[in-house]
């Protein structure tokens, strides 16, 4: 897929995340998406997505495992204040899975 720069934003990442199910996947994306970006000079959207390799599914599965986020700011600087203010809250909800919610517990251990 290829996307046209937008001459407003140019400054533009794409982050991939991996998770072990569609359920973290969609509860770390609405855990994040509650905090709005500050500044207007940055955009950002969600959204989760099956991981894939060209048209076909690595897992074969189809679930929306992968959170993807991908941000818009009108400078460099402005890119990566905004994606080192993710990276904090991203670590927080990992975290937080990590400790509290089965599935990851279980993919960790190698116990379902």
């Amino acid at each position: 897929m290829t996307t046209h720069p937008d001459p407003e934003f140019p400054c533009s990442l794409t982050i991939d995340l991996p998770l072990p199910t569609a359920r973290l996947a969609s509860a770390a994306l609405q855990a994040l998406r509650v905090d709005k970006e500050l500044s207007p000079l940055v955009r950002r959207s969600f959204l989760t997505i099956s991981p894939t390799d060209g048209d076909s599914t690595l897992d074969g599965s189809g679930a929306e495992t992968v959170l993807r986020t991908e941000y818009k700011a009108t400078t460099n600087r402005m890119l990566r204040v905004a994606v080192n203010g993710f990276m904090e809250s991203l670590s927080v909800v990992l975290g937080v899975m990590e400790e509290l919610d089965v599935d990851v517990l279980g993919v960790e251990t190698g116990n379902r």
